[in-house]
């Protein structure tokens, strides 16, 4: 079975993407071009995240320190799946390791994104509230479909 990395379009893995953009822009100026891109993308779907939300202006402080691990999520998400890119082809042990290091980078943002989100859900209204629960469960529900 061959497994393949979506494009970010989960709320929280769209956050581990951001990572990457550090790394690529050491590389040089096609790479700074690609990671600009990227955080081109990354910034769009905060944006839309925020939208979706209804985030209010008191919420503001809270959105923004779960942004920032967006980001942060992001760039190493990125990074890691570029490298497995630039790995071409790759026997089936080196496969299930790059394919381990996404998941483990997956787990590890969704660690750092359940903190703050955790914070900002503490200060919606129960509309909000009720929004999140939908958003979340429609993306969840919808990704375990796509593994079956």
């Amino acid at each position: 079975m061959k497994r393949s990395i979506g494009r970010l379009g989960h709320p929280i893995v769209f956050v581990l993407a951001a990572a990457s953009l550090c790394a690529m822009a050491i590389l040089g100026s096609t790479s700074v071009s690609r990671a600009d891109d990227e955080a081109s993308r990354i910034e769009e779907r905060i944006k839309a995240f925020h939208s979706k939300l209804g985030i209010m202006q008191s919420q503001e402080e809270r959105w923004n320190k779960l942004a920032q691990v967006m980001r942060e999520n992001g760039v190493a998400m990125h990074a890691l799946i570029q490298a497995r890119k630039a790995k071409g082809a790759m026997n089936a042990v080196d496969d299930l390791k790059s394919y381990s290091e996404i998941q483990d980078a997956e787990a590890a943002g969704l660690r750092k994104f359940i903190p703050p989100f955790e914070d900002l859900y503490a200060s919606m209204s129960e509309a909000q509230k009720k929004n999140a629960d939908k958003l979340f469960t429609k993306v969840t529900t919808h990704k375990m479909r796509k593994k079956k």
